[in-house]
Parts: structure tokens; C-alpha cells; sequence
């Protein structure tokens, strides 16, 4: 069996994104740290906009509160937004929790 994250864009695609402003600094294996904004997330991935030039499949780790670092790859990209799947489920614990930081208005949460 193969290492990483078994799931496929559409299995991505049909979970819940949640809006956010969250700015991260990445570590790419090539071109080093990386200023990203990430606009919605979920317990796949998540997506940024303004993104820098990268390609589909690049690799990069992020830090998020309540999960610590996960490394997530490109999955799609366009002129100025970019996909990433991370390379394991979130749990939802962790989740909900960092949500409940990301989003602190809870207008923006998303019930159930």
C-alpha cells in the first residue's frame, strides 16, 4: 500500500469547507518558506488564494492550531488560487477545535 493520503479530488471535494482568514508560513522541500493565506479549509485540505507559481503535486508542511504540522500537496491550481489535500484526515476533535480558532466569529461556523 501506498504512503500519504488515499483519497481522491472528489472524495475532497464533497466535504465541508469552511471559510477562513488564516495566514501560514509553508515549508516547501524547494523553494523554502512560503507566505500563504489560506481561504477555506476542511478535514481534507484546504485552499489559498494570492498563491505564489507552484504546480500540481508540490509538498509543503503547514502549521495549524490544534493539529501541530501536516504536510499537505497540490491537487489543483489556477491563476492566483491553489488546492492542497493534506496527506491525512484530520481528526475532528482537532477539527472542531481549530476551527473554533480560525473562526472566531461563530456567525461563521457552520452548524451540525
Amino acid at each position: 500500500m501506498g504512503n500519504g493520503a488515499q483519497l481522491s479530488v472528489t472524495d475532497m471535494r464533497r466535504s465541508t469547507r469552511h471559510p477562513v482568514d488564516y495566514p501560514v508560513i509553508a515549508e516547501h522541500r524547494v523553494e523554502g518558506d512560503m507566505k500563504l493565506h489560506i481561504c477555506n479549509i476542511s478535514a481534507h485540505g484546504f485552499m489559498i488564494d494570492g498563491a505564489p507559481e507552484m504546480s500540481r503535486g508540490d509538498r509543503m508542511i503547514i502549521r495549524l492550531p490544534h493539529v501541530g504540522r501536516i504536510e499537505a500537496y497540490c491537487i489543483w491550481t489556477t491563476e492566483d488560487r491553489a488546492g492542497f489535500q493534506f496527506e491525512r484526515i484530520i481528526r475532528l476533535d482537532d477539527f472542531m477545535a481549530m476551527i473554533g480558532e480560525l473562526q472566531p466569529n461563530p456567525a461563521l461556523r457552520r452548524r451540525g
